[in-house]
């Protein structure tokens, strides 16, 4: 009677499988009346199976959840409204976080959003949707430079967003001065040889201009313009050797003899340095929604990668991509 009493409580692994199936409650990701749904799980779709299901069927499911039940299929796009209508837990896990709204189509709509006196750009985000490294290539009719595809390899968190700047004219020009917001996310890429490409993906200190003479924003309106691209290091960064610009050492401790001279070829990886790059951006819009305020387009940007605090040549990136921003009074 003990054995029996001691086996009724240990769970089958069939039933400690069918245990974590009921815990995952479509109600996550239910959408909230007339916006649009969310990322589907795709456990979710398996919750509507039959009763009839046989043990092994239930160890299946099970074990399919605990493997990708946290994962999402892409969806979207999503509207300042409908992301706003999501809770956290709805977002949580499904890349939302990692992506720019898009402008809100209502029918109607006015598509020019006249700017006079005193105006901003708010919540302005940027969206890479492509990352190329510019490398120079030897052909028979001499050097080119292509753009060659690349993998990132950073987790969802290299969208720029909540950005803002004033927006003004200049000699009758729409000007776009940034000023604050999350305007820079440290990002990796990988070339198909395996390299891997760091940089610091940013607008800091944007300048952009409209390329003539407007006082509104409408379709088809082209701003461009430069900004700074600071260190992908910092200053307290120590590298392998314990070097660093601020703190740690001179030089490679473990090379003493060197002290005397004779350094000279590890003068950059010894004298680390703060670096400030250049890039540049290319803006176009195509779609504006007047009454909410709202603007949006695609993006070029061209910029440096990072120079590990000056001992290294900087390569170029394009990145393209869309953006997303809102025309408020200042």
């Amino acid at each position: 009677p003990r054995r029996t009493r001691f086996a009724s409580q240990i769970l089958s692994p069939v039933a400690m499988l069918a245990s974590a199936l009921s815990l995952v409650t479509p109600s996550l990701v239910t959408p909230a009346p007339g916006r649009v749904a969310p990322m589907q799980r795709s456990a979710d779709v398996s919750m509507a199976a039959k009763d009839s299901v046989t043990a092994g069927q239930v160890a299946g499911m099970a074990a399919a959840v605990l493997a990708v039940g946290v994962q999402s299929a892409s969806a979207g796009p999503f509207t300042r409204t409908d992301i706003a209508s999501l809770t956290y837990q709805q977002i949580k896990g499904t890349g939302l976080a990692n992506t720019c709204p898009v402008v809100e189509q209502v029918d109607g709509m006015k598509t020019e959003i006249k700017v006079g006196g005193n105006y901003k750009i708010d919540e302005f985000c940027l969206e890479p949707t492509s990352f190329q490294v510019l490398e120079e290539k030897l052909t028979k009719s001499g050097v080119v430079t292509e753009a060659v595809d690349t993998k990132v390899t950073t987790r969802q968190t290299y969208v720029l967003t909540g950005m803002e700047g004033d927006l003004v004219q200049k000699d009758g020009k729409l000007t776009f001065l940034e000023k604050d917001g999350i305007d820079y996310a440290p990002t990796t890429v990988q070339l198909p040889g395996g390299e891997r490409v760091p940089f610091l993906f940013t607008v800091k200190n944007l300048v952009a201009q409209s390329d003539g003479a407007t006082s509104s924003i409408s379709p088809g309106l082209k701003m461009s313009g430069g900004f700074n691209v600071p260190s992908y290091r910092t200053g307290l960064f120590l590298d392998p050797k314990g070097r660093g610009t601020t703190t740690g050492y001179d030089q490679a401790v473990a090379l003493p003899a060197l002290q005397a001279g004779g350094d000279e070829s590890l003068f950059k990886e010894n004298n680390k340095k703060f670096d400030v790059g250049r890039g540049s951006i290319e803006l176009k819009v195509t779609s504006v929604n007047a009454e909410l305020g709202e603007f949006g387009g695609v993006f070029v940007q061209k910029q440096p990668s990072d120079t590990d605090l000056g001992s290294k040549v900087p390569k170029e990136l394009l990145l393209k991509g869309q953006f997303f921003g809102t025309v408020v009074p200042n």
